[in-house]
């Protein structure tokens, strides 16, 4: 451990400037114009992410043992034994999340001032933007568990905020309500878990509980532990079952999604159990239950995206599908490639989801990819960006999520065996599929446009700029992870490498360096295999007919597709309409019938009581003595019984 010293000790202002950015709008937003309102809220985020890159800069030229570094704030709870300091913890790990989290957030930023530049909440946008991305970067800077699940719930309130921010629409709000209660779920076991540690450690400061957990914690005692916290990164990262929130946040404005998917709440779960690393690889179940909860999701959700046909419906199923090999990834024993994948993943999939904005913004708010085609001629750098990142995701050779990918995959073989890798490739195939089933409809194609819509917008060039550097990056992010097999040094598993237990760091490490080659050809080949059936259908003339027919014959597995295989129906018949039939019950059993009686009854005893009291002040004195006497009868007969 390494106390902050140089620049080091500017960290807390990393976290600080997205918070005084959205302290700004939130006090002043109304009172100044939307330039202004922007330039704060880019500038903000744009000087968090300068101060990473000369952090990161910094870092590099520390020696390995050093790259450890603690900035204590002040000690927020001192009470006897207990202590909860707000500290901030730089190391390998935290040091690649607030790189990625500011950068690909102030691109974000950005985009947002162009596509939002005519709501009339402009100032309420980019408040909820600014403290969304400071608890995120709080979250993945914190030292210790308290701090982090403050950072935990913070980027779950802002959740629920963005994705309601167009409230008076009913499906928004009901949306942003969904993701609130649904990730409540997982947060109550994620609660647990963090008591669960203290009471086995006594302390829920990393740098006392990570290093003692071979020591303090027994195999059972692991397990509890790991699989509570894990219940908690399946809450926030969307995994089965608590996945269903996701989707539904379409409902928030485009950035919104790509900030949510790409770089800020749904990589929490992710980095959470990469954090906690020490405690699952103490547990084989706990690692058996992410591998397979995450391959259940990723098969689950890249299912589904095969048939949807909403535009942002169908990125966030992949994001889902996405996070599920993360998992796979921490599952199998492969941390460093589980975050290789994080990072590339969420510069793909911010630009396919700003991409998809501006799509949505040149055809009037359309989403439906079946009324869409023909626009490669009308948004030109749309559609090259566009076809990076969906080429990236798709995992073709040379991309950025080629690498990750493969680095997975190969670890699911060496560490998981034969069939989950047969599983994460044909899952692979489908994944590059849906990419180009919706690339191909939304670009190429005659025009199926609604009739009303005259002319397409064109972006402006502070939503292209954004978009032109996510594709750089997507095309050459994944160089920070080229594989020993195909000779390169896999610097991002050297970097990750001082924060996982060896024990488990198997990442890059194939049994032989043509095996690693041949897996890559295999996914390869899968990946090919999903453009080129994609193309097939959508684009070869004649062949739009049969995915209708295909639809037709297969209409069982078609139905439960497109109801996303009935999770929400079970859970609505199951969970929400039993609950609701209770609430309804003693709403009117016990709120209506009893409480609200009981006031009413009150209120009318003083108001009657209020009415005779005034009539028996008569002015009479013959009255008032009968009274007295009475009174004292009373008293006396009641000394006398009792």
């Amino acid at each position: 451990m390494v106390e902050a010293t140089g620049l080091f000790s500017k960290l807390w202002l990393v976290p600080a400037l997205p918070l005084a950015g959205a302290l700004f709008n939130c006090l002043l937003g109304r009172q100044v114009s939307n330039f202004v309102v922007s330039i704060v809220a880019c500038g903000s985020i744009g000087l968090a992410a300068a101060l990473s890159l000369l952090l990161f800069n910094s870092f590099l030229k520390l020696p390995v043992e050093q790259r450890h570094i603690e900035l204590c704030m002040y000690n927020w709870i001192p009470s006897g034994d207990f202590s909860a300091p707000i500290d901030l913890l730089l190391d390998p790990l935290s040091m690649v999340m607030i790189t990625m989290v500011s950068g690909v957030s102030f691109l974000i930023h950005v985009y947002s001032v162009g596509y939002m530049s005519r709501d009339e909440s402009f100032a309420r946008y980019f408040f909820y933007l600014n403290l969304f991305v400071f608890f995120m970067l709080l979250l993945v800077l914190a030292g210790n568990f308290l701090v982090l699940y403050i950072g935990w719930e913070g980027v779950g309130t802002c959740s629920y905020l963005l994705i309601s921010f167009l409230y008076h629409k009913q499906s928004a709000a009901r949306a942003g309500l969904k993701a609130f209660v649904v990730t409540r779920f997982g947060d109550f076991f994620f609660v647990l878990g963090i008591m669960l540690v203290f009471v086995q450690f006594k302390s829920i400061y990393f740098g006392e509980v990570f290093p003692r957990a071979h020591e303090v914690l027994t195999p059972v005692m692991a397990t509890w532990v790991a699989l509570l916290i894990f219940g908690g990164a399946v809450g926030k990262s969307a995994q089965v079952p608590l996945h269903t929130w996701l989707p539904d946040a379409m409902e928030a404005p485009t950035p919104v999604s790509a900030l949510i998917h790409a770089a800020t709440m749904v990589t929490a779960g992710v980095y959470l159990v990469a954090r906690c690393y020490p405690i699952f690889q103490l547990s084989p179940t706990a690692m058996s239950t992410v591998a397979v909860i995450g391959l259940l999701t990723a098969v689950i959700s890249a299912t589904i995206a095969l048939v949807n046909n909403d535009i942002k419906r169908i990125l966030a199923y992949s994001t889902v599908s996405q996070l599920g090999h993360m998992f796979i990834g921490l599952g199998v024993g492969a941390p460093a490639a589980a975050i290789f994948h994080l990072l590339t993943h969420a510069f793909a999939k911010a630009l396919l989801f700003l991409g998809a904005g501006a799509v949505i913004h040149a055809l009037h708010e359309e989403m439906d990819i079946r009324r869409m085609g023909a626009l490669k001629g009308h948004i030109p750098a749309t559609f090259w960006t566009f076809l990076v990142g969906a080429l990236a995701m798709a995992g073709i050779p040379g991309l950025a999520g080629f690498f990750s990918k493969d680095a997975i995959l190969e670890a699911s073989f060496t560490n998981g065996g034969v069939l989950l890798w047969l599983i994460m490739v044909v899952t692979a195939g489908f994944t590059a599929f849906y990419c180009f089933r919706l690339f191909f409809n939304a670009f190429l194609g005659e025009k199926r446009w609604d009739p009303h819509v005259e002319e397409v917008h064109h972006p402006a060039p502070v939503m292209t700029i954004p978009l032109m550097l996510l594709a750089v990056l997507a095309a050459v992010g994944g160089y920070m992870g080229v594989p020993h097999a195909l000779g390169g040094a896999d610097r991002i598993s050297s970097f990750l490498a001082p924060v996982f237990p060896p024990a488990h760091h198997t990442d890059g490490v194939s049994s032989s360096r043509l095996l690693g080659i041949v897996l890559m050809a295999v996914s390869s080949l899968s990946a090919l295999g999903g453009i080129s059936l994609a193309y097939f259908f959508y684009v070869m003339p004649g062949n739009r007919e049969i995915p209708e027919r295909l639809r037709q014959t297969f209409s069982g597995v078609y139905d439960a597709l497109s109801n996303g295989w009935y999770f929400d129906k079970v859970y609505q018949a199951v969970f929400v309409d039993r609950f609701m039939g209770a609430a309804n019950f003693f709403w009117q059993a016990v709120d209506t019938s009893v409480l609200d009686m009981t006031v009413r009854g009150l209120a009318g005893l003083i108001l009657g009581g209020g009415e005779i009291v005034p009539r028996l002040q008569t002015g009479l004195v013959r009255w008032y003595a009968l009274f007295m006497v009475a009174g004292a009868v009373v008293i006396m007969g009641y000394l006398y019984i009792f």
